[in-house]
């Protein structure tokens, strides 16, 4: 199925934007230590690389469009294994970040990802693989910064280390679930002109 006009300036704006915060919220991750903000920035690194992608292979044919999705449902994966790891430092020693700038930085990423996933939302189920990737990579981002907001809010009342991890692991499982979305939307596409032969 061919993308629908504007999609590739579509997935170049978002590429852009998700670049853009990636920096600002790995600058405040590092200042105040926390894993689910680390887990975010990292998804944002994760979708502009995945946008980027897609601006290029958009034009190709669909058997070569389903291998890029197989590797993008890999890309997405990426962050997860890296806020694992970012997890398992933080449980050896569980510090409560600051709710402020965890909040804030947060917030700032949810205004980005409901924007790009307005932007995406038409392109949905018109696109394959790569468009689902888009769609679902900025709509789990959504998802994630609300968790985060909420881990911000509650560690005002309990001052713990473990809230963060959780929202942070529980981002990491959000990821997982994409890449096998995108990883069956990508066999679907390879099966597609063999199903279609008599």
């Amino acid at each position: 199925m061919p993308h629908p006009a504007g999609f590739r300036r579509v997935v170049l704006i978002v590429a852009l934007l998700n670049l853009a915060y990636f920096g600002v919220e790995f600058t405040v991750a590092l200042q105040i230590g926390s894993v689910s903000l680390f887990a975010d920035s990292v998804d944002f690194l994760e979708d502009a690389s995945i946008n980027l992608l897609i601006f290029v292979a958009a034009g190709w044919s669909l058997a070569r469009r389903s291998r890029v999705g197989s590797i993008l449902a890999f890309v997405i994966l990426i962050p997860g294994l890296a806020t694992a790891w970012t997890a398992v430092l933080k449980i050896l020693n569980p510090a409560t970040p600051d709710p402020f700038p965890l909040s804030l930085a947060a917030f700032g990423a949810l205004i980005v990802n409901l924007s790009c996933a307005l932007l995406l939302v038409r392109h949905r189920h018109s696109g394959g693989s790569m468009a689902k990737a888009a769609w679902l990579s900025a709509r789990n981002d959504a998802l994630a910064n609300v968790a985060i907001i909420a881990a911000a809010l509650a560690t005002l009342w309990i001052s713990t280390g473990w809230i963060d991890i959780a929202v942070g692991l529980g981002i990491a499982i959000l990821n997982a679930d994409a890449a096998r979305a995108v990883w069956r939307a990508a066999r679907a596409e390879r099966l597609a002109p063999e199903t279609a032969v008599p």
